[in-house]
């Protein structure tokens, strides 16, 4: 009885534990899901989760918009581009400086 716990805890010692909030409904339906498929609750959410990001991934467009797009208005794209690439939402661009317009000459009278 001993070997069931350590296989199962070595399987998921390099996952990290969440909460998730579900109606109850969804719990029950969850549970008797749980029971007919001779899973644990956890390693059935672990897989839709995992199917849900897959297809999401799936359906957005790819990242690579940006490139030979111009200037950026940043100068650590290259150090930064995996950072830049796969966030899920890039920082903007900092604001371009405006070109100094000379200041108007006043005529002496």
């Amino acid at each position: 009885m001993g070997a069931p716990t350590t296989i199962s805890y070595a399987s998921i010692r390099h996952m990290k534990r969440t909460t998730i909030f579900i109606e109850p409904q969804l719990e029950r339906e969850l549970q008797a899901l749980a029971r007919r498929s001779g899973k644990p609750m956890a390693a059935i959410v672990r897989e839709a989760v995992a199917q849900y990001v897959a297809a999401d991934k799936q359906r957005r467009p790819s990242r690579l918009g940006f490139v030979a797009s111009g200037r950026s208005g940043r100068s650590d794209v290259a150090e930064r581009h995996e950072e830049l690439l796969f966030q899920p939402d890039p920082p903007a661009a900092p604001p371009r400086p405006r070109p100094r317009r000379p200041a108007p000459r006043r005529e002496q009278a």
